[in-house]
C-alpha cells in the first residue's frame, strides 16, 4: 500500500514539475514587428527611407538629395532615379541607382575635358547636364 502511495505521489510530483518549466511567451515575439522599428547594420532605418551613405557617413535618403537623374529609356511601367552625393573636395561621387544594392563610390578622373568621376564600368560626367553611364550606355541624365 506505502508503495503505491509512493508511486502515486511522485507521479503526481512530476506532472507538477511539467508545469513549471513552461513560461510566458515573450511579447517581442509574439507581437508583430513595429513599422520604423527597425535598423540596418549602420543604425539606419529602411522603412523609414533611410540608408547608408558612405561619403557622408549618416543615414540619408536618397528621395531628398538635391541631384538626382532620371532614368533614360525605361523598359518598365515606371522610371526610376538615380541620387547622387559628392565628397566635400569633390574628388568623389556616390551613386544610388535600384540596379545596385547600397551605393557605388566613383573617384574623379584627371585630365578630361569634362569633369568625370569613375569606378569600373559605371562613368558621371557634367556636360551641361549630368550623364550617368553603365557599360558605355547612357542609364541616367540630370541637371
Amino acid at each position: 500500500m506505502y508503495q503505491k502511495l509512493f508511486s502515486i505521489c511522485i507521479l503526481l510530483a512530476s506532472f507538477s514539475t511539467l508545469s513549471f518549466g513552461q513560461t510566458e511567451p515573450n511579447p517581442s515575439e509574439t507581437l508583430p514587428p513595429m513599422v520604423g522599428g527597425d535598423t540596418d547594420v549602420h543604425g539606419c532605418k529602411p522603412s523609414a527611407g533611410y540608408t547608408f551613405s558612405v561619403l557622408k557617413n549618416d543615414c540619408i535618403r536618397t528621395f531628398e538629395q538635391p541631384i538626382q537623374l532620371n532614368e533614360v529609356k525605361s523598359k518598365n511601367s515606371y522610371t526610376s532615379f538615380a541620387a547622387v552625393i559628392f565628397s566635400d573636395d569633390k574628388k568623389q561621387v556616390e551613386i544610388f541607382m535600384p540596379s545596385v544594392t547600397g551605393s557605388v563610390v566613383l573617384s574623379k578622373k584627371l585630365k578630361t575635358k569634362f569633369p568625370t568621376w569613375q569606378k569600373g564600368n559605371i562613368i558621371l560626367t557634367k556636360r551641361s547636364k549630368y550623364y550617368l553611364k553603365q557599360a558605355n550606355r547612357v542609364i541616367f541624365v540630370g541637371k
